[in-house]
């Protein structure tokens, strides 16, 4: 299994843009060959902050994803709204091995 952790800092003014365009993205993330879960989260007390948790089946899944039109076209119309750059964090699945 691949799990990413997507963590996300948004300019203020641009973070309910930034929920539309990502919902568009997370909806069609999820009917993607190899996806296992895909979301959105915000970090309550700092609302400029998300992660995207993304599953993919393997690592050749995650990096098809990364080809797709919605995204693509998500990274490209989010890119302005960022407070920084997006920082990508791979973790093991260790409920696989227990």
């Amino acid at each position: 299994m691949h799990v990413t952790l997507v963590h996300i800092r948004v300019k203020p003014a641009f973070v309910d843009a930034f929920m539309a365009a990502t919902q568009v993205n997370v909806k069609a993330s999820c009917h993607e060959v190899g996806c296992i879960y895909f979301d959105l989260l915000q970090e309550i007390d700092k609302p400029t902050q998300f992660i995207l948790y993304e599953v993919f089946k393997d690592e050749q899944a995650a990096a098809a994803h990364k080809s797709t039109p919605h995204y693509v076209t998500w990274r490209h119309d989010v890119a302005p709204m960022m407070a920084a750059p997006r920082e990508g964090v791979r973790y093991h699945n260790m409920s696989e091995v227990l």
